[in-house]
């Protein structure tokens, strides 16, 4: 009967759209055996999706006397509700905790292919019916969901906030030993995926590369769970107790399951680019006719509009999403709306004027920025010089171009007898 309970009660707490109040937990009240176990799951990296290659933490809660064997996750959320990618790019993003059977996680992680390790927490009574109070009331439909934030508020750091607000005393996290920045641990993660930092590093800016303390690594699991390992628990009668009673691998990752890159690396990429519109420039340059203009426009049109629609999602992330580090971003120099807009005026030539003036000065701000590379307060990616030269070229071979169109003009000029 009990364990029938416990089953309506997940189910209701992880299904159900209505409302439940809070009176419900105590109508219904579940109270811990002494056996009880709460422990802390890491799971490791997940390469076949962006979004798991950090990682992800569930706490386990488990007491074989109440039939109780659960794990909670605070990593839910819904791809298919309304403007989930423009709500993302805001930064609007709603997670929610869900919670669901032991073996049923297991399972799905094994079918991945992903490791799994248990931490044991070394917990009193007390503490353990509090914390599992406390994600029982956190799954309500009311209460389960919450403002996503990647750095700050996550998957990681909601399972850790909620073990240290219950525990009966102070937690001595295990340090890193290591001065590390945002972006150093999100390279850590997707440096298997060149083409994912390559992007990553275009949208966050100079904020993701000052330091941080060993509390705001916590948002990566791994980082959360090397934290528990050797921590301890001092009480406030002076006692302490080893915070991890037991560590185990539960599963061990499938190295087979990872997807190797077969893909050409941003910077080769870039280097093929650069190449590409330097013989491109050499050619209109030297034969200047309208075949060869037409040619200029289009590539042109082409790589201004793209290098602009890159520019316009920096420029929203730096001014209306709500993401952290990501403004200011010095990308934005070399990427910037603007250039969607001139992208367009390419074929107009009674503005021709004007695109000379923004070619030269495109040009000498984009000189400045290499020459100024060691000097910018932001981590910068080599891969970008390339991609940065290549609008460089353009911007400086259209300013030659006009010039020497106009130098044959005035030579075509008949002169004065």
């Amino acid at each position: 009967m009990r364990k029938l309970l416990i089953i309506l009660l997940l189910v209701l707490v992880s299904f159900s759209q209505g409302l439940r109040s809070q009176s419900d937990l105590v109508q219904l009240p579940v109270l811990l055996s002494d056996t009880a176990r709460v422990s802390l799951l890491t799971c490791s990296a997940w390469e076949k999706e962006v979004y798991a290659l950090f990682g992800h933490t569930a706490i386990h809660v488990c007491d074989t006397t109440r039939d109780i064997d659960i794990v909670f996750n605070y990593g839910l959320f819904d791809f298919s509700s309304s403007n989930f990618i423009f709500r993302f790019v805001k930064g609007d993003t709603n997670y929610m905790i869900g919670c669901t059977f032991y073996q049923s996680f297991i399972e799905e992680y094994k079918e991945r292919g992903v490791g799994v390790t248990e931490q044991v927490l070394n917990l009193n009574i007390k503490e353990k019916q509090d914390i599992f109070n406390a994600l029982m009331e956190n799954s309500l439909p009311e209460n389960r969901v919450y403002l996503y934030n990647f750095f700050y508020d996550n998957c990681a750091t909601r399972p850790r906030d909620i073990i240290q607000k219950y525990i009966q005393g102070e937690i001595e996290y295990t340090p890193t030993g290591k001065q590390q920045t945002y972006r150093d641990l999100v390279w850590e993660c997707v440096g298997a995926q060149p083409w994912t930092q390559f992007g990553i590093d275009l949208v966050i800016g100079s904020d993701a590369d000052k330091v941080i303390n060993d509390r705001q690594k916590d948002f990566l699991p791994y980082y959360l769970m090397k934290a528990y390992e050797g921590s301890g628990i001092k009480s406030a009668d002076g006692t302490e107790r080893d915070f991890i009673l037991k560590e185990s691998q539960l599963l061990i990752p499938d190295q087979s399951a990872a997807t190797p890159a077969h893909t050409i690396l941003p910077l080769y990429a870039g280097c093929i680019l650069l190449a590409f519109t330097i013989l491109l420039s050499f050619f209109i340059y030297k034969y200047s006719n309208n075949k060869w203009f037409t040619i200029s426009n289009v590539y042109d049109t082409i790589l201004f509009a793209v290098a602009g629609l890159a520019g316009c999602i920096i420029f929203f992330l730096m001014f209306f999403s709500i993401h952290p580090c990501v403004n200011p971003n010095w990308n934005i120099v070399w990427l910037n709306p603007l250039q969607l807009i001139i992208a367009f005026l390419f074929f107009v030539k009674s503005v021709s004027k004007f695109i000379y003036c923004y070619h030269f000065i495109n040009f000498a701000a984009l000189l400045a920025f290499l020459l100024a590379w060691n000097l910018i307060p932001q981590q910068l990616e080599i891969a970008f010089i390339p991609f940065i030269l290549s609008i460089c070229v353009r911007s400086g071979m259209n300013i030659l171009q006009h010039k020497k169109l106009k130098k044959r003009a005035n030579y075509s000029l008949p002169r004065p007898k």
